[in-house]
């Protein structure tokens, strides 16, 4: 059986029209199939659409969270209940083309793989935002300690083996397209181009994509913290090289530069210790979150 694991929040303009494309393509792969549609607090009347779309096609699951969790805790609740060997990871604002799933499951088939994931050619989406998602990749692929694959996101399909593979992750500021690639296992991919939202509007702020980008760099890569020791090296041959130049004009005769000499050497190491302090910070913080050991999402209710 196929499970398909869609989060939405306030998307009641798409999500009929995206359950009935959905439900087409999986008939099409000929195996049994479920669809998993996890609220993730919607204010609007998704929940209301999905429950009357539930009326006539029983495949659909749909799991209320109590509140807005985020998307990758809305995925992890999705994933957690899925009944089926293979799981569709999807995101519910159209952008991810329900007519790729049967092409995700037979290349799972065709090449004995445990992971699929769709690559985007090409994002329809404003220049700004495909400009941040670049060069966040960019980024991560150089600091992570794990070869990432550019321009993939949730979209991708899973074996059992995988599946399960990625439950045993417990964190709670998760990444999952960094996970995916972390578990290893045999992972073969697809192209397609992103198409442009057809309504509503994106989920995903400035602010929400910037603290996405920070927990997989935090989470995926030690170069935060190597920064800082380097900076802090870097801080040291500063000051070596300051004490030469002063003990030289000392004996030379020349009178150092004084006040301003001293005003940029603070500046310059009272900036250095504000930065480790603010990344130690971030550091703490999170292990402040993972020792709380919190739920990463509550769950109101479950239609099944």
């Amino acid at each position: 059986m196929i499970s398909v694991v869609i989060p939405l929040l306030n998307e009641d303009e798409l999500v009929t029209r995206l359950l009935t494309e959905v439900f087409q393509n999986l008939q099409k792969t000929g195996e049994g199939f479920e669809v998993i549609c996890v609220d993730d607090g919607s204010t609007d009347t998704t929940l209301e659409k999905l429950l009357n779309f539930r009326e006539t096609q029983t495949e659909l699951k749909v799991l209320s969270l109590s509140r807005n969790f985020g998307l990758q805790s809305a995925i992890t609740a999705g994933l957690e209940y899925v009944a089926g060997d293979y799981v569709v990871i999807m995101d519910g604002d159209f952008q991810d083309p329900p007519e790729l799933i049967p092409v995700l499951f037979e290349r799972l088939k065709e090449k004995n793989a445990e992971i699929v994931s769709a690559v985007r050619k090409d994002r329809n989406e404003r220049f700004s935002k495909k400009l941040y998602i670049n060069i966040f990749h960019k980024i991560f692929d150089q600091l992570s300690e794990e070869k990432q694959v550019a321009k993939t996101g949730n979209f991708c399909i899973l074996n059992k083996k995988a599946h399960k593979a990625i439950l045993q992750f417990t964190e709670r500021n998760r990444y999952l397209p960094g996970i995916r690639n972390f578990v290893g296992f045999r992972h073969e991919f697809i192209l397609f181009e992103r198409p442009e939202r057809l309504k509503g509007k994106a989920k995903m702020s400035r602010g929400k994509l910037f603290a996405m980008a920070a927990d997989a760099i935090y989470s995926f890569s030690k170069w935060p913290i190597k920064a800082c020791l380097y900076l802090g090296m870097m801080g040291v041959f500063i000051f070596f090289v300051a004490i030469i130049y002063t003990l030289g004009s000392k004996f030379l005769g020349f009178a150092p530069i004084g006040w301003s000499s001293v005003f940029l050497a603070v500046s310059f190491f009272g900036s250095v210790q504000l930065t480790f302090m603010g990344l130690i910070g971030e550091y703490v913080y999170r292990i402040f979150k993972e020792v709380q050991n919190r739920p990463i999402y509550l769950i109101k209710e479950v239609y099944e």
